[in-house]
């Protein structure tokens, strides 16, 4: 995950990001909405990942090199 500490803004800088990203609905999310999240790409190298039924809640924020190897090794899962 990202480190605030390495940067004071950051913080601030991520929850503009934040306010203004273009989410985007997992592919395997149903009509109803279901049990699915939302990824946006913020900027400065991150994306976000937040739940699509809370999208005033919290979201997680990632290196895009660690999200993209996750959904390389979730593809790939049995």
């Amino acid at each position: 995950m990202y480190d605030l500490t390495s940067d004071p803004t950051a913080e601030h800088t991520i929850a503009r990001a934040l306010a203004t990203a273009r989410w985007v609905k997992s592919s395997y999310s149903g009509p109803t909405g279901g049990n699915c999240v939302e990824v946006a790409r913020i900027g400065g190298g991150l994306v976000a990942v937040r739940d699509s039924r809370r999208t005033a809640g919290p979201a997680l924020v990632f290196p895009v090199r660690e999200w993209s190897a996750f959904i390389g090794q979730a593809s790939t899962a049995p």
